[in-house]
């Protein structure tokens, strides 16, 4: 399972690099135009929700790359699973919360999913 890892740390490695190279060499150019879509009454709300959903799929990147080091592992059971992804989850919440200052709804709807899937976690024999 070695070439498992090496796509695990191939997928970690890709989100640090969209994370770091987008904040450079996308979003700080297009958040210097001034033809920015106004929503919800400012173009800061528009900034903020591309930066946030930009960043989650760096987040679900490393979530993806957590699940296939642990099946790597033989460590994979469902309950194990559902952990993951209910900490991936959690992680976009605060994501969304902090970059949109709760404005954007997508936080309460991932931070739900994360609580439904710990709840289901939990009730895997």
């Amino acid at each position: 399972m070695d070439i498992a890892l090496l796509a695990a740390t191939l997928a970690i490695t890709i989100g640090i690099a969209h994370s770091v190279l987008g904040e450079r060499f996308i979003l700080i150019r297009l958040f210097r135009r001034t033809d920015i879509p106004h929503l919800f009454g400012s173009p800061e709300f528009t900034k903020h929700t591309l930066r946030f959903a930009w960043h989650l799929t760096t987040v679900a990147w490393w979530g993806l790359a957590a699940i296939i080091v642990l099946i790597a592992q033989d460590r994979a059971s469902s309950a194990v699973l559902l952990h993951v992804l209910s900490a991936t989850f959690l992680v976009s919440a605060l994501v969304a919360a902090v970059g949109s200052r709760l404005r954007h709804l997508s936080w309460g709807a991932f931070a739900m999913i994360a609580a439904l899937l710990l709840v289901a976690a939990r009730s895997v024999p």
